[in-house]
Order: C-alpha cells, then structure tokens, then sequence
C-alpha cells in the first residue's frame, strides 16, 4: 500500500502530494522517502506540471523519523536525495507545504525543504531531536540558521521545545496563516498565484534563490547570469514578450 498518494488538483498544473501514514503521524521510513522521491522525479519530468503542495493525512503534517523502523535499520533517506527522499536534494519545480497540527523533527524538516511553507494558526513546529541525544541533521539546523533570527533558530535547537505557527509567522518562516483545517486551501490560493508564470522562469528564480547564500554575491552575479542568459534565449521568453505587445495571456511551452 502506497504511503505516498499523489494527484493533480482540479487545476491539473498542481500536483497536490499526502504523507498518509495517519495512523503513525506521519512518520517518515524508508517506503515514504523512496515513494517521495519518486513522485517529486515525476513532477521535476512531467512538463503539464508547474509546482505540487505537500500535507499530511489526519491530525498533523509529520511527526518525523519513525522511530521504530530506525531501531530496526529502516532508515528514513534515499540515495542522494536525503531525508525523507528530497530534503538535502529537493525538486526543481516549486513546492509549497501545507502544515496542520504538527511538522516537528523531520517533519519540519521536510517543510523547510519546500520554498513556501503554509500553517493553520494553531500548528506547533519545533526541532525536538536533542531530547532523544540527536540532531535535526535533515536540514533544520541549517536551514532554520539562514532564515530566521540566530537567538530564535537556537531556541528551537536547544530546548526542543514546539514553537506556535504564530511565532514563526512573525520571524518570516512561514507564508500564510489560516484557520484549523485550511491549509490545504490556503496552499492552493498561494499555488494559484504561481501556477501561470512560465516554467522555466519560475524554476530559475528558485534555482537562484536556493543557491544564492552558497555562491556569495560575487559568484552570484556570474552564476545568475548563466541561467538568465539561457532563458532569455527560449522560446518562452520570444512568447511572453510576444503576449504582452499582442495584449494576450501568454501559452507557455516550457522550451
């Protein structure tokens, strides 16, 4: 039985992707990041996709690592991608989480792997792996330090403690808040904003985005320009000014 259910939404440029291990809390093993990663391969190939929004089945996003499996040599990574199958590796195509009740441990993780992260208000979020002697070592340590605050990034760190959204909302880690139970909603709003912008723009900008702090900004300039060169020189790019001096919405075909 898949743990990994993926399926277009009603605009079929989505890709909407459930965690649906409900009755573990959607705890991350070694089926979810191999049914994960290949899901996010089909997105990266499928050119009808723009970007995909990942949630969980029932209460919450993730609680993380399955403890279990790890003490049984089911480790939750696949080959290069890492954690939970993308999170040191994650798709080129955008990818919006939506979180209900809980993301904690690696299911935080995973959300920080996502370029925009939406939370219901009363969702707790935190990094609790130093109370069980670990480290949030799927990205959260890193990616919580280049995001928010020092002080704030630390305290979920060291206490392990859960965090409310609401908190998080206010340093800039998440996008949007809503009510209990309109995450997914709210993520298919935010999508939908994205979902008409061209392909290949759209991957460039993330592409530059998530490198951008590891090149530096003299690096920066010569790496940006490379893929700013390539797409300049597509067929999209032709099109998109094409439409706007014809006064028409553009037809993008991704080359």
């Amino acid at each position: 039985m898949s743990v990994v259910v993926a399926e277009r939404a009603d605009d079929e440029r989505i890709l909407l992707i459930k965690l649906d291990r409900p009755e573990a809390r959607n705890a991350v093993n070694g089926q979810v990041a191999r049914e994960m990663a290949a899901v996010l391969d089909e997105l990266d190939t499928d050119p009808t996709l723009r970007l995909a929004i990942l949630y969980g089945e029932g209460r919450g996003f993730s609680a993380g690592m399955d403890l279990k499996g790890f003490l049984e040599g089911d480790f939750p990574e696949f080959e290069d991608r890492g954690f939970g199958g993308f999170a040191s590796k994650p798709p080129r195509k955008p990818l919006i989480a939506a979180v209900e009740g809980f993301a904690v441990a690696g299911g935080l993780e995973m959300a920080l792997a996502c370029d925009l992260i939406v939370a219901a208000r009363d969702a707790k979020l935190g990094l609790p792996e130093v109370k069980r002697s670990l480290i949030a070592a799927g990205g959260g340590l890193l990616r919580l330090a280049q995001r928010i605050p020092y002080h704030v990034a630390m305290e979920l760190a060291l206490t392990g403690d859960p965090v409310p959204a609401e908190r998080l909302y206010q340093v800039g880690l998440l996008n949007r808040l809503c009510g209990p139970g309109q995450a997914l909603d709210e993520a298919l709003a935010l999508a939908s904003a994205i979902v008409g912008n061209a392909p290949l723009g759209l991957e460039g900008s993330k592409h530059v985005m998530a490198n951008a702090a590891d090149w530096g900004l003299a690096d920066g300039w010569d790496r940006q320009q490379e893929v700013a060169r390539r797409i300049m020189n597509s067929e999209d790019a032709r099109e998109g000014a094409t439409a706007f001096a014809e006064r028409r919405a553009p037809v993008w075909q991704g080359r």
